[in-house]
């Protein structure tokens, strides 16, 4: 029997029962579906904790306040201030810049509008170090932040939260705890991370956030700028060298403050990230198995129905060769249909997810490839038995079933 008839006999047993073949492929269908839906979510949560490090920067340092000592003992946040940033700025040769902050959440109004916001008190370098763009407008300088000024920077999203656009809210006022700020500015958008938007929040004047708005001169925490090929390691021992003199903490006292890789915690969290992505691919995994198993059972009792079709093809010439070789082949036709039909439906899941849902995703070609192969090889594998049972049959029991 040529190859070119197995294939047409096996194409036809396949077409003969339409709607069995459907249900047998269903298994593979789900499972190819859910490995590229799945790695497509866990990959586009990569890519946009990539994206994230990226507008972050990876050479700035957060320093934040930890608790404090009182007589021996621990309680209580430390005290940190903009005086602390400066001192690092200054004497920290690893550190080019540092940008204080302190953040409150506030209720702002413009026109009919009002919400509640993070409002951010900063120094003018602040967007220079953290990445930001400026869209509209500029940044407030330092004669308006020495100064008090009431002036205020949107963040890309707030524009859209307050019921305006970029171009229209520039140059208009807005109530903040009941002050009054021009708005200077709006900064292109970054996109949310972590627990809320980065793009929601107005920045102000650091001093201004201090006498006019939040009654207070501590400092929520600061970034420090690290050099252009100095050691991350070096500015944080320097950094901390500064804050323990500013804070005349003795020898053998525990910091009252903390220092924050940016890209060592993203670095984390992208890891945290590729491990869930690998958790859900193996769990699809699994469905494919069980569609294999679907597939066995199936091609099992179709050998069992064609007993007889089985030696009647024997006794005209047909080799054992011939009979494994058309079972096999019929499994591994069912598998990459249903491979492509899930491949389908996998991409139609992604694009629904990431339009619907707003989720990242991005469908990797290697996943498909993986997705493929794999329902491939579980047709190959789970069709094996029940084409070496078809192939085993003696012709002569084979024509006598019943």
């Amino acid at each position: 029997m040529l190859f070119g008839e197995i294939m047409r006999v096996a194409l036809e047993a396949i077409a003969a029962n339409k709607l069995r073949s459907l249900l047998t492929m269903l298994g593979i269908v789900i499972g190819v579906a859910a490995v590229i839906t799945m790695v497509a979510l866990g990959t586009g949560a990569q890519r946009a904790v990539q994206e994230q490090i990226d507008q972050l920067g990876t050479n700035v340092l957060s320093v934040r306040p930890g608790q404090a000592w009182f007589r021996g003992t621990r309680g209580g946040d430390a005290k940190m201030e903009v005086k602390d940033a400066l001192a690092v700025e200054r004497e920290a040769s690893s550190v080019t810049a540092v940008a204080p902050e302190m953040m409150s959440n506030s209720q702002i109004e413009y026109g009919r509008s009002n919400a509640n916001l993070r409002v951010t008190g900063t120094t003018p370098n602040y967007h220079e170090v953290n990445n930001y763009e400026v869209l509209l407008g500029r940044f407030f300088d330092d004669q308006e932040n020495e100064g008090r000024r009431r002036v205020a920077v949107l963040g890309g999203a707030v524009p859209a939260v307050l019921g305006t656009t970029a171009e229209m809210i520039v140059g208009e006022k807005v109530s903040i705890r009941n002050v009054t700020f021009e708005v200077v500015g709006v900064l292109a958008e970054k996109g949310g991370w972590s627990w809320f938007n980065m793009d929601e929040r107005i920045f102000v004047p650091i001093y201004t956030a201090q006498f006019r708005l939040f009654g207070t001169e501590r400092i929520g925490s600061f970034n420090a700028e690290v050099r252009d090929g100095a050691s991350q390691t070096l500015a944080m021992a320097q950094i901390e060298e500064v804050l323990r003199r500013e804070h005349r903490l003795r020898v053998g006292e525990e910091n009252d403050f903390w220092i924050q890789d940016r890209a060592e915690l993203m670095g984390t969290q992208q890891e945290t990230t590729k491990t869930f992505t690998y958790l859900l691919a193996g769990i699809a995994l699994v469905s494919l198995l069980v569609g294999g198993i679907g597939i066995m059972n199936i091609m099992l009792v179709s050998v069992t129905e064609r007993t007889r079709e089985i030696g009647i093809r024997m006794a005209l010439g047909a080799t054992r060769k011939n009979v494994l070789g058309q079972f096999l082949f019929e499994a591994l036709v069912l598998c990459l249909v249903g491979g492509l039909i899930g491949i389908g439906l996998g991409f139609g899941a992604a694009y629904a997810l990431s339009e619907l849902a707003n989720w990242n995703t991005a469908v990797s070609p290697r996943a498909v490839l993986l997705a493929v192969a794999f329902s491939a090889t579980v047709g190959l594998f789970f069709g094996l038995w029940p084409a070496r049972r078809a192939a085993s049959l003696n012709p002569i029991d084979a024509l006598r079933y019943e």
